[in-house]
């Protein structure tokens, strides 16, 4: 696990040589800057941002300038918390805004923070893509950094950009620059293909990682976001599988009949933490990757399932129904001092620890009615943030402030709709749908690779 995060860390650091550009006299530094959103509060006005098509010369240099600006606004707007505003507004042309922004002509359409930038090929045959970051009211720059990148590779280099904005205005990390594996379903319900599959956070850059013959379920990141663990039933058979998204290599690191669902990955990355049936009874078990030993973590009578570690390690949230129905529960990461922390309505299920530690996300069923909401370690200030016929399978944003979940509505008969992927603020009021080629289910998120 180790090698493959450093081959990746080498990789990222030759592709996005970052270079820091000159910064202006007086630049506010991070902790001092007056220009930002707070993302804690329950409700969150958007904030106005103006993004001009970027700056290039020859044909080619201004499609993809045009192409990154677009893509920025895209990735902020759907956050909702920034509100790029109508381009037929501007007063600066993109040209004259290379030397310095006319904070006046910007401050008159209310504009409270604004992005500049261009696109401009090498002789190497590389693309540079230069961005600033400015405080309208301020009159300061905030943030201003070159990538040098291949020209086919924009749309990666545009998501940085919009990740340093998104960080640079609300203090926390952004989640642009990801991946999402999940479950893509076609053909009849009595005959579903489930084929793996990997794209952008935004559905971009989409394709199947397995070719349907197998039913695929519960794919999960790795900590190194380059490996992905599933269970596969080839052959009828259920299976473990490590699949390496670099070189589409795939290992099979366990064969446990009667295992349920939902293989994850420990923090660390070293182990794979499961559920399996064994003996008639279903506990939650460990499994080293580099020993292949397999240690039992919870002995109970009941059914334990879906377990997730807590991002340090040291508590893990799984689902049991030992209470009489199934609810929540928190235990050490060494299957000790399991406690209750569910208490609401109805039954709770498919419980996803927050990578800031904060908040543990589920699905909540109670009257015919399936929920995705939040809640505390402790189970207090429970929270739910959307509702329907068919909502599951919450996965969070490596910076802890989005959840993407899957959502079938009802049709006529009491049938469910083919499945679709939606993303969610932490609010509830930034519902989104993100597009696929075909039904989708069973999302997850990849983490930053730092």
């Amino acid at each position: 696990m180790k090698h493959l995060r450093e081959k990746l860390l080498a990789l990222r650091a030759a592709i996005f040589a970052a270079v820091l550009l000159a910064l202006p006299v007086g630049l506010a530094p991070p902790a001092m800057a007056q220009l930002q959103v707070d993302i804690t509060r329950g409700t969150v006005e958007p904030l106005p941002i103006a993004i001009p098509e970027f700056f290039g010369k020859t044909p080619l240099e201004i499609e993809t300038a045009r192409n990154i600006a677009n893509l920025i606004s895209a990735d902020l707007a759907r956050s909702g918390l920034f509100r790029p505003i109508d381009r037929r507004a501007f007063i600066q042309q993109v040209s004259a805004l290379r030397v310095q922004p006319r904070f006046g002509d910007w401050r008159q359409i209310n504009a409270q923070a604004l992005v500049s930038g261009s696109a401009q090929a090498q002789r190497d045959g590389r693309l540079k893509v230069e961005f600033r970051l400015w405080d309208v009211f301020g009159g300061t720059q905030m943030a201003g950094l070159a990538y040098f990148t291949t020209p086919n590779n924009w749309r990666r280099v545009a998501h940085i950009i919009a990740d340093e904005i998104y960080k640079r205005i609300t203090g926390e990390s952004g989640y642009f620059d990801t991946r999402v594996v999940y479950i893509s379903e076609s053909g009849p319900a009595n005959r579903r293909i489930k084929r793996l599959s990997i794209m952008d956070q935004d559905g971009a850059n989409h394709r199947y990682l397995t070719d349907g013959r197998a039913l695929v379920l519960t794919p999960r990141f790795s900590p190194t976001a380059q490996e992905i663990t599933y269970l596969s039933y080839m052959a009828g058979k259920p299976r473990v599988y490590l699949y390496n998204i670099d070189t589409g290599q795939q290992e099979i690191i366990g064969d446990f009949p009667g295992m349920t669902f939902a293989p994850r990955f420990s923090p660390d990355g070293n182990q794979v933490i499961m559920s399996m049936a064994k003996d008639g009874n279903t506990e939650v078990y460990t499994m080293d990757l580099r020993t292949r030993r397999v240690r039992r973590l919870t002995r109970h009578p009941a059914i334990d399932t879906s377990p997730s570690y807590a991002p340090d390690g040291r508590r893990i949230v799984f689902n049991s129904d030992r209470g009489g129905t199934q609810q929540l529960y928190v235990m050490n990461g060494n299957g000790g001092g399991a406690k209750r922390i569910s208490f609401g309505k109805g039954r709770y299920a498919t419980p996803v620890w927050s990578p800031r530690g904060d908040l543990i996300a589920f699905t909540k069923m109670n009257r015919g009615t399936f929920s995705i909401g939040v809640m505390q370690p402790d189970g207090k200030a429970e929270r739910i943030l959307a509702n329907g016929f068919l909502v599951e399978g919450p996965t969070w944003a490596p910076n802890g402030r989005v959840l993407m979940f899957f959502r079938e509505e009802r049709r006529q008969g009491s049938r469910a709709s083919t499945a679709r992927l939606y993303s969610i603020d932490l609010t509830g009021h930034n519902e989104r749908q993100i597009t696929t080629p075909q039904g989708a289910s069973d999302p997850a998120w990849s983490p930053l690779v730092k």
